[in-house]
């Protein structure tokens, strides 16, 4: 490492029931925590806004240049955690909180139909598994605001993003049961990155 890495978390703000965003929740305490030395950690709250999002997440690969965006959401009714390995970028149909749509139903015109996150989510779960904790690979990330918001930012950022979907209930869903895991599952997601040999090919 060389003493001066940044990672950038972002969480959701209010959305229907969540007055307060478990991700976001989720985002503040990984700030508390941090990610070990040398790894400064940014949070950023992402309204639930097609139009904010994109601009936040641009600006985020614009002038912090992380090594890693982590980006956090909340899967309803889920009591795992889902790593994303790809968004897609058509097929955005629900309106946001402000009641918009992208007219186009796409991230970006244009763009390539669906991007992967450099790192192998499938890697990372299987080492979890082992320890017996619930989480999961996932390969649709749902063509909502997360997956909105992973694709724009492995689109900016060169894949180097991940969308990790936090559980809403279920023992799990408790700050101080699921900080800690998110924690180590980013480490083991910086570590990939260190050693591209731990990856699959793309």
């Amino acid at each position: 490492m060389d003493g001066g890495e940044s990672v950038v978390i972002t969480g959701f703000g209010p959305f229907r029931q969540f007055i307060v965003n478990p991700s976001w929740k989720a985002a503040q305490g990984l700030k508390l925590v941090g990610l070990g030395e040398g790894t400064d950690v940014y949070i950023k709250e992402l309204p639930v806004s097609y139009v904010k999002t994109q601009q936040i997440i641009s600006e985020i690969w614009q002038t912090l240049h992380p090594k890693l965006a982590v980006h956090l959401g909340v899967a309803r009714g889920s009591s795992v955690v889902i790593l994303e390995q790809t968004a897609k970028n058509s097929g955005y149909r629900d309106k946001d909180v402000c009641g918009f749509c992208p007219a186009s139903h796409c991230c970006l015109e244009g763009g390539p139909e669906k991007l992967d996150s450099v790192i192998n989510m499938r890697d990372v779960s299987k080492q979890f598994k082992k320890t017996g904790m619930d989480v999961i690979y996932s390969r649709d990330a749902g063509r909502y605001l997360c997956d909105f918001a992973y694709y724009c930012s492995l689109y900016h950022g060169q894949r180097r993003a991940a969308l990790i979907h936090v559980p809403s209930s279920g023992s799990l869903a408790s700050a101080d049961r699921l900080v800690p895991l998110l924690q180590s599952l980013i480490q083991i997601m910086l570590d990939q990155l260190e050693d591209p040999s731990d990856r699959q090919t793309q």
